[in-house]
């Protein structure tokens, strides 16, 4: 694992209305470590999750990604940005239903504007490597829920992230589904160098990370 700081965030503020999420938040994640986040629900665990994600705004603080400072990007350029470098997975695999497994791992290249046959060879590798070759030609109601989630997993790869952000990837899962899932996250790490950041109330994938954040009242402890 490389000690180059990947991606990090120094006091960061997130309120709704009254009720203050994050507290002060400052994190600095490596490349190529795998980081999870747990605590009890209300902690500000997805709050962050999405803050570094830039699916939200910070009230306050500041955003890094390499030598990026996330929040000056607006807009398009904030957009453009996230598809590039960032992956994202959610306890629901939010695939399209009327889209094979091949063409829903394609979405994110064909958003960069890659060409069919480059995105189709880069998603079937993908695939492969997840263990759903012979399910590419497959729609998701065609596929178990460790399946779907895998595609979903092979979708959030597709652009070669330098973060994957999941957010309690393996809590719609059985426990065979689920451990399963985790085991892959390793190898992607292993074998792709992959910076994931994790979200989970998964007490053995918390066990799996290189480092297990814990949070509590918008704090990390």
């Amino acid at each position: 694992m490389s000690s180059e700081a990947l991606i990090g965030c120094r006091n960061i503020e997130k309120s709704y209305g009254k009720l203050k999420v994050l507290n002060g938040i400052s994190l600095v994640v490596q490349q190529g470590e795998i980081v999870s986040i747990t605590g009890e629900s209300g902690a500000g665990k997805s709050t962050l999750l999405h803050i570094l994600g830039t699916l939200d705004n910070a009230d306050s603080g500041t955003l890094f990604y390499q030598e990026t400072d996330l929040l000056k990007l607006r807009g398009n350029k904030m957009a453009d940005f996230r598809n590039r470098n960032f992956g994202f997975v959610f306890q629901f695999h939010q695939l399209l239903p009327e889209f094979s497994a091949l063409e829903n791992v394609c979405l994110p290249a064909w958003i960069a504007g890659k060409g069919r046959s480059e995105a189709e060879k880069r998603a079937l590798e993908l695939l492969t490597l997840l263990g759903l070759k012979d399910r590419a030609d497959h729609k998701p109601g065609q596929l178990s829920g460790g399946e779907q989630q895998r595609t979903a997993v092979a979708r959030a790869l597709m652009n070669n992230p330098g973060v994957v952000f999941a957010d309690e990837p393996s809590g719609n899962l059985d426990s065979k589904n689920a451990q399963s899932l985790h085991e892959y996250f390793l190898k992607l790490r292993t074998e792709l160098g992959q910076t994931f950041i994790i979200v989970t109330h998964n007490v053995e994938l918390a066990g799996m990370a290189d480092r297990n954040l814990k949070m509590k009242d918008g704090q990390l402890a």
